[in-house]
């Protein structure tokens, strides 16, 4: 006979927290938001991975490329890079990482001389730059001709159609460094000869990177920066379950720091045979998590499989139509509370204690607080990230108003049909589980996630609490009503500016 489960599967929208005793101590300063990313012996050890905040960036291809990586590392978070792609360029996007020079930028907005003042325009509006290098045919990596500022055009006096080569400020006038070049060498030369840029050239005179002015503070030792024992940032893969022994071997060799199964449900033996292949040829040097699951039954599985840490969540995602298509699925809040008792449970009996992750239903940023008071670890984010410059999508004018391009990895457009593993041949497993879209677009990572860890800082102290661990014991949670949702926000009054409204999505 069926399971029913009476009570309705709740979202992080039907609850609040309740606040408890805030003292002195109880502060935004004092709060530290480190958590573990895989399990360990508490009391024993310490984990061999931790984050300094809680967020990872989604797996998806509209998300997490290797310049998301490198941004959220700076802040203390993680990405696990996409992998539905080719097994060398998921690897070259981890290498790319794990090579970056912090400060020293790879252009994405190259000209060519032949190129005109209209594309300029075309490109700083997608991209969002003002500094762009002409090299050879456009090239990322060619020889060094000129560069473009704001400072070169006026469009109020030239025609559109003015080549670059008329306008630009040609290699012979501009000052460049050498590729031995250190970062307090060319922080030094930007200072000392008043430069807003400059650029890195090899010895053919090729550009290699761009050092920026406006940097010039975050190039200095942050101490949120996530990085490994060999001072390079820290990011992560998505694999699936299907070509796990070729493509797990490649991320290592490129030096992953932690692998996550990608799939839309994880309590499957497809999960287990992959957890079970890496372990046999890796032991436990390897970090892999798993997921995703909603219940006790599937936490128990994929922590018995060997998984280091456990993805919560099976159609929560904003461009997520799971639940639609195949009627399973569990709301975000409840799926959380009962896989961390699980996991308590789990800890009690074993001494392991294996980080969750709330992956799916974050729609305002007080739903992070929520789903770390009800025992997640960390969340991770696709809708969130994917409107940030450094999400791989380009910047597009819809109606007047700036957008991002943000599609589902079970979406027609992602044709990630692999992580829907359920064995046997693929070609009638194609119906989409994901949307194409768009989301607004809210500019840099850094000022955005600056501003959602305030407000979760913020909360922690009404709850008395300086730390998640501390936030999960101390932690009283409330369901409230429909009215209530709508008496919580403002009403009954008319706005004088919606775009400063606090309550709105993230």
């Amino acid at each position: 006979m069926a399971i029913y489960f009476e009570e309705p599967s709740r979202t992080f929208n039907e609850y609040l927290l309740v606040p408890g005793y805030t003292s002195n101590h109880h502060i935004p300063e004092n709060v530290t938001l480190a958590t573990p990313l895989t399990k360990y012996r508490r009391g024993e050890e310490q984990p061999a991975i931790s984050l300094q905040i809680p967020m990872i960036s989604a797996i998806m291809q509209a998300v997490s490329d290797d310049n998301m990586a490198i941004a959220l590392a700076r802040e203390g978070g993680m990405s696990f890079i996409y992998g539905s792609q080719t097994i060398e360029d998921q690897a070259a996007m981890v290498a790319r990482v794990k090579d970056y020079k912090a400060g020293f930028v790879t252009s994405d907005a190259n000209l060519s001389p032949e190129m005109t003042l209209k594309d300029v325009i075309a490109l700083r509006d997608t991209l969002g730059h003002s500094t762009m290098p002409v090299t050879e045919g456009g090239r990322a990596h060619g020889k060094l001709l000129g560069i473009v500022t704001s400072r070169d055009y006026r469009l109020s006096r030239m025609d559109t159609t003015e080549k670059v080569s008329s306008f630009m400020t040609p290699v012979e006038k501009m000052i460049v460094a050498p590729a031995d070049t250190t970062l307090k060498t060319a922080n030094d030369i930007i200072w000392e000869h008043k430069l807003n840029s400059l650029p890195v050239v090899d010895d053919q005179g090729c550009l290699l990177y761009l050092v920026f002015r406006k940097d010039y503070d975050s190039h200095k030792s942050n101490p949120q920066e996530l990085l490994d024992t060999h001072k390079r940032y820290m990011v992560g893969a998505g694999i699936n379950t299907r070509d796990y022994a070729q493509r797990v071997p490649a991320l290592v060799e490129a030096g992953a720091d932690v692998l996550c199964i990608d799939s839309s449900e994880g309590y499957s033996d497809w999960q287990k045979f992959t957890l079970q292949w890496i372990r046999e040829h890796y032991g436990n040097t390897v970090k892999v998590g798993a997921g995703n699951v909603v219940d006790a039954e599937g936490f128990r599985f994929l922590a018995d499989a060997g998984a280091d840490f456990i993805k919560i969540g099976i159609g929560g995602g904003s461009i997520c139509i799971t639940r639609e298509q195949k009627g399973i699925g569990r709301g975000q809040a409840t799926a959380t509370i009962e896989v961390a008792r699980a996991r308590d449970e789990y800890f009690k009996e074993t001494g392991v204690y294996i980080p969750l992750c709330s992956d799916g239903g974050i729609v305002y940023d007080h739903h992070i607080t929520l789903a770390l008071a009800m025992g997640a670890d960390f969340v991770m984010l696709g809708r969130y990230f994917a409107r940030f410059d450094e999400s791989p999508t380009n910047r597009v004018n819809v109606n007047g108003s700036y957008m991002k391009e943000y599609w589902g990895e079970g979406s027609a457009r992602a044709r990630n049909w692999q992580r829907y593993d359920l064995g046997g041949d693929k070609k009638g497993m194609t119906f989409e589980e994901g949307v194409d879209s768009y989301v607004p677009y809210a500019g840099s990572l850094h000022d955005n996630v600056a501003v959602t860890l305030a407000k979760v800082k913020s909360t922690m102290c009404n709850c008395g609490a300086v730390s998640i661990p501390e936030l999960q014991e101390k932690a009283k949670l409330t369901v409230i009503s429909s009215t209530s949702i709508i008496e919580g926000g403002a009403h009954d009054v008319v706005l004088k500016d919606k775009s400063n409204y606090g309550s709105s999505s993230i």
